[in-house]
């Protein structure tokens, strides 16, 4: 069973991901906006796991990252440059290197 959780926005970033990442991640897309029951329901299912938060560096990926970090204190929390903005767009030998700095497994790009 793997218990590496990485929670981002949306389905284009959880697909960036999936070209760079070589092991099996569970990656949650909250879709810009999480309600406070999913919160909740998320912070006991994800209480055992190594979770990362990598929302897009704007102002809706960071009142995400706030709740997120409200609901499940124990998430690491990776970041994007402000040059890239959004997840989706960051090249991905730039998140090879977000990725492998957090201890994942990635493909070579």
């Amino acid at each position: 069973m793997n218990d590496k959780v990485i929670i981002v926005e949306g389905k284009t970033d959880k697909q960036q991901l999936m070209r760079v990442l070589d092991e099996p991640v569970h990656i949650i897309c909250t879709y810009g906006t999480i309600s406070f029951e999913r919160l909740e329901e998320l912070s006991e299912e994800l209480e055992e796991k190594d979770v990362f938060v990598l929302v897009d560096a704007d102002d809706a990926g960071e009142k995400l990252r706030r709740q997120l970090t409200q609901e499940i204190p124990h998430a690491e929390h990776l970041y994007i440059t402000m040059l890239h903005r959004e997840v989706a767009e960051t090249p991905l030998n730039y998140l090879t290197r977000i990725l492998r700095a957090a201890k994942f497994k990635v493909v070579t790009v």
